[in-house]
């Protein structure tokens, strides 16, 4: 599939993630959180529906992490927007020059990925951060769908343990790796998965209960993408054509 083509589908797919009601009560609890918003953001309209990906539609680099948060991406529309997740994650991102700015607040703040996409194990966000194994499941078609698309993938970061297993389960089902449990979970772990399979790399989601504690700190998180160009760079440099 050439460049315009992929742009295309992968367009086409965000509006199908847009539109998804396939689970109800996640759908229920975004538009609720959307009504009432948080007292900070009273002024603000609110997304309050699925969060499509985002990124370089020629990512050789995807994230993958858990869901929109209630008053971030369900706020804002884009993925790790508006919270302080995001606010690790792309500084991160900027630090080792896979983004063009450090900081997330809006869909509209000028924010550019070079060869990442972000996506995420569940579209929707859920009550208490927390998606059923169902929810998950029912959410893993886009995943699918978006990976089939990105043809030139060279890695991907698993964002948190729900975002690890996940992504094995679906190369599980799929028959590209024979048991899930032979990749165990931890920060800035490598797993070669095998011939035509991007490598995977397992990282502690930057929320802020890791991130308060010191589970997580900045430079372990900038470790896990210094890792990951590490890895991309011999087989496909980093691209520095800047791509929304």
């Amino acid at each position: 599939m050439n460049a315009p083509d992929r742009r295309s589908a992968l367009a086409l797919l965000d509006e199908k993630v847009i539109a998804c009601k396939r689970c109800p009560r996640l759908i229920e609890y975004c538009r609720a959180v959307a009504k009432a918003k948080r007292r900070a953001f009273l002024d603000q309209h609110y997304w309050g529906k699925p969060v499509p990906s985002f990124g370089d539609p020629d990512a050789r680099m995807l994230i993958i992490g858990l869901a929109p948060a209630a008053h971030g991406a369900n706020r804002t529309g884009r993925m790790f927007t508006g919270d302080r997740s995001g606010d690790w994650l792309y500084r991160a991102l900027h630090q080792t020059g896979f983004a063009n700015q450090p900081t997330s607040t809006s869909k509209d703040d000028g924010l550019t990925l070079f060869g990442v996409r972000i996506a995420a194990s569940a579209h929707c966000a859920p009550p208490d951060n927390k998606p059923t194994p169902e929810e998950l499941r029912t959410c893993r078609r886009w995943l699918e769908a978006e990976i089939d698309l990105l043809a030139d993938l060279r890695v991907v970061v698993a964002l948190g343990r729900i975002a690890f297993d996940g992504y094995l389960a679906l190369l599980k089902d799929r028959g590209q790796i024979e048991r899930r449990s032979a990749f165990l979970f931890g920060h800035n772990q490598v797993h070669p998965l095998g011939p035509g399979l991007p490598v995977l790399l397992s990282s502690y989601h930057p929320s802020q209960q890791n991130t308060s504690t010191g589970k997580l700190t900045e430079q372990m998180l900038r470790s896990v993408f210094e890792n990951a160009r590490r890895i991309m760079e011999p087989a496909a440099p980093a691209c520095n054509k800047m791509q929304s």
